[in-house]
């Protein structure tokens, strides 16, 4: 099942740099690729090396690291292009090409019958240059293409037996995930080929079409630190570990989980943005608790209104008390820490006066902290 044995193409290194604030140095490079293969990506997908000097110089540079995850570059259907992206050593080319009529009148240029043609010619020539490399065929804005051109151009591809995997992209991020469920069932029945899934997030389904995928037989997905790529990204790391923990944790347990605050955190300073607060698993608001009645619940279960555990994460959940929602529990849990032994009328009588003040402003800990110790020497 794919779900139970997926991988990871993590693009940060070549996607990634499309993003509008990336410009990744050397150094910082090796550092990306150092942090995602302690993670545990099974591969790491890098810029074409027809890019610049420097993204061929860098490509050399880790692929020298000796590193777990297999190296790939990504470059368009052209021999050239392929001969100099076998010459830096990598384990896989990304092979790829557009067949929406969009990308073939205003790109490339070519037909459906040019393009196989091409594609035939491209892929024989570094089969025969690289018998052993991973090779991946993908089409380009895939699901603005015409379904019949599609299927002809991988069953095409599948009849020559020269790939070890196809590429379906949903290049500006306009499919949904039945449409892409749909898509990657069909090719893998039709080809027998693992499916390889690459999904922009213009319109916010990125994470819920990589999971379609997943449902429809892909076997790859690739992803980008925190999504970054161009425009709106694509399927972010860490969205897609929260998508698949929730489902089964032992789906994602093969992953050093608790290196993915430090991953995002890096690539967040690299950029110089901040994290969204709302990011799976390492936003700031991801583990905060507020409400007074899921503040009573957690503090009892966490797994009452947590599908996803922090301490899996290397993080912890917060139960904010300083504010009008706040509830008794959550007052007597933060007495406790305290070491403070207190009656729960007091304790009553305390969470009532932090919500008649909190209806003025919000209080510091430390202020409740000091109404708590003030009623403890009162009590004595």
């Amino acid at each position: 099942m794919p779900f139970e044995d997926f991988h990871v193409i993590e693009s940060t290194l070549r996607e990634g740099e499309q993003f509008s604030t990336a410009t990744f140095s050397t150094p910082q490079k090796i550092e990306i690729a150092g942090l995602l293969d302690d993670f545990g990506v099974e591969f790491i997908e890098m810029t074409s090396p027809l890019a610049s000097p420097q993204s061929e110089a860098d490509i050399r540079q880790i692929v020298g690291l000796g590193l777990k995850s297999k190296i790939l570059t990504h470059i368009r259907c052209n021999k050239q292009d392929a001969l100099r992206a076998l010459d830096t050593g990598v384990d896989g080319i990304d092979i790829v090409i557009g067949t929406s009529q969009q990308l073939m009148e205003h790109s490339h240029g070519k037909s459906i019958r040019q393009i196989i043609d091409l594609a035939l010619e491209v892929l024989s020539f570094v089969r025969e240059q690289a018998p052993g490399i991973i090779l991946r065929f993908s089409t380009e804005d895939s699901f603005r293409s015409r379904e019949s051109d599609l299927l002809r151009v991988y069953l095409a591809i599948a009849e020559a037996k020269l790939v070890n995997r196809f590429g379906v992209a949903d290049t500006v991020g306009v499919a949904t995930p039945l449409q892409v469920y749909n898509m990657v069932h069909q090719i893998v029945r039709l080809t027998g080929t693992d499916v390889e899934f690459h999904g922009h997030n213009d319109s916010g389904c990125a994470v819920a079409n990589a999971t379609a995928a997943l449902e429809g037989g892909a076997t790859h997905i690739d992803t980008t630190v925190l999504g970054i790529g161009e425009r709106n990204g694509i399927t972010p790391l860490g969205a897609l570990v929260a998508r698949l923990y929730t489902l089964n944790r032992d789906y994602v347990q093969k992953y050093n989980l608790t290196l993915l605050p430090e991953i995002d955190q890096l690539i967040a300073d690299l950029c110089g943005i901040t994290i969204p607060f709302n990011n799976c698993i390492t936003g700031k608001s991801a583990f905060v608790h507020k409400a007074g009645i899921h503040a009573k619940a957690v503090l009892a279960n966490p797994d009452t209104y947590e599908i996803i555990r922090p301490e899996d994460f290397g993080l912890t959940r917060e139960v904010t008390i300083g504010h009008r929602l706040t509830g008794w529990n959550a007052i007597r849990d933060r007495a406790r820490k305290l070491g403070l032994d207190l009656p729960d009328e007091v304790i009553r009588a305390i969470t009532e006066d932090v919500k008649r003040r909190a209806d003025a402003r919000p209080l510091e800990l430390h202020e409740i902290d000091a109404m708590l110790h003030e009623n403890a020497e009162q009590s004595k």
